[in-house]
């Protein structure tokens, strides 16, 4: 999943929103580096991917693609079923998506010690809108070239939007049955059992 998904799973206080967050930008142990609610949180983010890689469901997402875009069928699912989740937020959340973006954004700019990567990208995560923006299939295809700039290999990303138009209902159809069942596994891991 990618960081809409993690934000809406990881819970609502400031601490679970900030460490939803950071599971993408902090790497290697955790032991006593960060306060606990923002170190379980970090470590939710930690069991949704390996829960979300291994679920038949996004198995079968992923197969969806041609075999040379296998390599880069993970992240390109994790950004597509954000998509999915902003178009749908409302079958999903009570608060609206604007109100739990704003809400979001006002914690991770307040917040004075941020992971340098992610210090670096948060004033134009909000200002910009990152999470909202997800909403429109368009955009998708700016997200999808930012991230072939870190890549090593750059060319995985070319053409993914008109195979994402191609696969658009059938991977809508899979994010949908499958993420009440990740939800489900996040509260039952925020719950402890």
């Amino acid at each position: 999943m990618n960081y809409l998904a993690h934000l809406h799973l990881g819970g609502p206080a400031p601490q679970q929103l900030l460490g939803s967050l950071y599971g993408d930008f902090v790497k290697g142990s955790l032991e006593g580096r960060f306060a606990p609610t923002l170190e379980a949180a970090i470590r939710l983010h930690r069991q949704i991917d390996s829960y979300t890689d291994q679920h038949p469901l996004v198995l079968a997402a992923l197969a969806r693609f041609p075999r040379q875009r296998r390599r880069y069928a993970g992240i390109i699912v994790d950004v597509f079923f954000d998509h999915c989740l902003a178009q749908h937020w409302g079958d999903y959340a009570e608060q609206s998506l604007e109100q739990f973006t704003g809400a979001f954004y006002r914690v991770l700019l307040a917040e004075p010690e941020l992971p340098e990567r992610l210090a670096r990208i948060a004033p134009s995560m909000a200002a910009d809108d990152w999470l909202g923006a997800y909403g429109d299939f368009a955009t998708l295809e700016q997200v999808f070239n930012g991230i072939g700039r870190r890549l090593s290999r750059p060319e995985g990303m070319m053409g993914v939007m008109t195979e994402l138009e191609r696969l658009y209902e059938p991977l809508l159809a899979d994010f949908r049955e499958f993420y009440p069942q990740l939800q489900a596994f996040a509260v039952a891991q925020r719950a402890g059992t």
